[in-house]
């Protein structure tokens, strides 16, 4: 297990550095520019920080009057009589500097646009309470009601019960996200008026901030509330119907005995797994709801990035690394929660 568990972290950080590397090449390979409406001395002492963090270079007018730089000038600033050329540095001497600031310094650069010098990481790193905060909920709402609904349905299969949960199941597993969050709003909103429409602000009464993320949490746990049904009743049916279910009957356990001692233990072997998989999930926020809903959040942080103008590139790279970093520890929790819950698999061992 200890194998398989380095092995796996291994194969994460190379395949997170592969994502990263090829990411940045591409967004780097775009034009960069600076708001108008920033200051000069703003944007000079943003210049000079990617200077200093390797990503830029700067030289200095010589004094000749038909000077014609051979190279692309991003922006020039007339400083003292002397004028000084700020030009991007090639991509892959950036790409060494980005990750030489990483490993050394924890440098993930400066914002460019949405707070311009800001440290981009730390821009991230305010996003994340409130999409952490949403997730929280939904696994704490979604979990229990659909291992519940599960429960019910695959207790009761092949009655009407049965059948109708499970229609239901598939009608809303069917339904995108985008379409839930756009009917939610639209009813409980604009139709009743019970709801805020967009994320409250943070000066907002306590009670429209309550309220403001009822939206959000429905539009998220219906289908994660479908997914555990679904699987809940597909392993309890299975289970149900298996031979040692019908020796503990035979050796005087009554049906509920049965159910509980046997049957939901062994039921939730495959379903726990994805359970545990699910709250380091937490991290990571919805990129369509929340820019549906206007929720700041790291989800919403990547369309601004992206969207804005200029694009802010070093955002951008920091919440690819933060959504890269977050499915592969999910993937690894998943496969690794699978030796410890069910003891006939051993991870890494030989047959």
């Amino acid at each position: 297990m200890l194998r398989y568990s380095l092995k796996r972290l291994l194969l994460a950080f190379v395949t997170a550095f592969i994502i990263l590397t090829l990411t940045f090449i591409l967004v780097k390979a775009l034009p960069v520019t600076l708001k108008i409406s920033t200051s000069a001395g703003e944007r000079m002492g943003f210049y000079d920080k990617q200077v200093a963090l390797g990503y830029f270079s700067v030289i200095i007018k010589p004094e000749t009057e038909h000077y014609k730089p051979t190279f692309k000038i991003i922006e020039s600033f007339v400083v003292d009589k002397k004028e000084y050329f700020y030009y991007p540095r090639p991509i892959l001497e950036q790409y060494f500097s980005w990750l030489g600031n990483i490993f050394t310094k924890w440098d993930w650069g400066t914002s460019t646009s949405l707070e311009l010098n800001a440290s981009a990481i730390r821009l991230i790193g305010r996003r994340l309470p409130v999409s952490m905060s949403i997730n929280i909920i939904v696994v704490l709402v979604s979990v229990p009601l659909g291992i519940l609904l599960g429960i019910y349905a695959g207790l009761k299969k092949n009655t009407w019960i049965d059948h109708t949960i499970s229609t239901l199941i598939m009608i809303f597993v069917s339904i995108p996200g985008f379409v839930v969050i756009t009917f939610l709003i639209f009813f409980f909103s604009y139709q009743t008026g019970w709801l805020p429409p967009s994320w409250p602000s943070s000066t907002a009464p306590l009670g429209t901030r309550i309220l403001g993320y009822i939206i959000p949490v429905l539009s998220l746990s219906f289908g994660s509330i479908c997914g555990y049904g679904r699987g809940v009743r597909a392993e309890l049916c299975e289970v149900m119907s298996s031979e040692y279910l019908l020796l503990a009957r035979t050796k005087g356990l009554t049906k509920n005995q049965a159910i509980i001692r046997h049957a939901l233990r062994n039921a939730f072997v495959p379903i726990l797994p994805s359970i545990l998989a699910e709250f380091i999930g937490i991290l990571g926020g919805s990129i369509v709801l929340e820019r549906l809903y206007g929720i700041p959040g790291v989800g919403n942080i990547y369309f601004e990035a992206l969207n804005n103008t200029p694009r802010d590139y070093n955002v951008l790279m920091v919440d690819m690394a933060v959504f890269t970093i977050i499915g592969l520890l999910a993937g690894i929790l998943f496969d690794l929660s699978y030796g410890f819950i069910d003891p006939r698999i051993r991870m890494g061992a030989k047959k």
